[in-house]
C-alpha cells in the first residue's frame, strides 16, 4: 500500500475519489450526475484551496483517501496560533475497510496540522467512523453552535 499527499498532477483521481464519496455517503446512485457548480467548485478547491488530501494506493487505484482543510482566525487565548482544521473526506471502499488505512492517512493528518501550529481540528463524524475518531483523541463538543445559511 502506497500512501501520500496529492498533488496537482492528481486532480483526475481527486475528483473521481470525491465524487465516488459524495454518492456513497450520500446513498446516490452510481449514475448520479452533480451540478457543474459543485465540480468545478470542488475541483477549483483541490487546485487552490488551502488543504491537504492524501491518499491511500494499491495497485494503481486510490482505495482510501482524506482531507484537511486549514482555516485561520482572530488568535484567541485557547487558540493562540488563531490556526484551525477541519478534517473531511476520509473514506476507505469497502473492500478495503477494517485495515488501518483511514487511521494511516488521518494521521498523516494530524502529524502535519501539528507541524503547521494548528491548534483545533474538527470533524463532522459519521457512525461509521465516530470510532476510529475517538481512538485517536476526537471527542465530542458543545462548544459551538451553527446556523444554515441555505435554509
Amino acid at each position: 500500500m502506497e500512501y501520500r499527499i496529492t498533488t496537482k498532477d492528481d486532480i483526475d483521481i481527486l475528483m473521481t475519489a470525491r465524487l465516488e464519496m459524495l454518492r456513497k455517503v450520500n446513498d446516490l446512485s452510481d449514475d448520479c450526475q452533480f451540478s457543474n457548480e459543485l465540480i468545478e467548485k470542488s475541483k477549483n478547491y483541490f487546485l487552490e484551496g488551502d488543504q491537504t488530501t492524501v491518499l491511500a494506493i494499491q495497485d494503481g487505484i486510490a482505495v482510501g483517501w482524506a482531507s484537511i482543510s486549514y482555516i485561520e482566525i482572530m488568535p484567541t487565548l485557547s487558540h493562540p496560533t488563531g490556526k484551525r482544521a477541519h478534517l473531511m473526506n476520509v473514506y476507505t471502499k469497502a473492500d478495503y475497510r477494517r485495515r488501518g488505512i483511514a487511521r494511516k492517512l488521518v494521521q498523516m493528518l494530524i502529524d502535519e496540522a501539528k507541524e503547521k501550529g494548528v491548534t483545533e481540528i474538527s470533524l463532522d463524524a459519521t457512525d461509521l467512523g465516530r470510532a476510529l475518531y475517538e481512538s485517536l483523541g476526537f471527542c465530542e463538543s458543545d462548544e459551538c453552535m451553527v446556523m444554515n445559511l441555505l435554509k
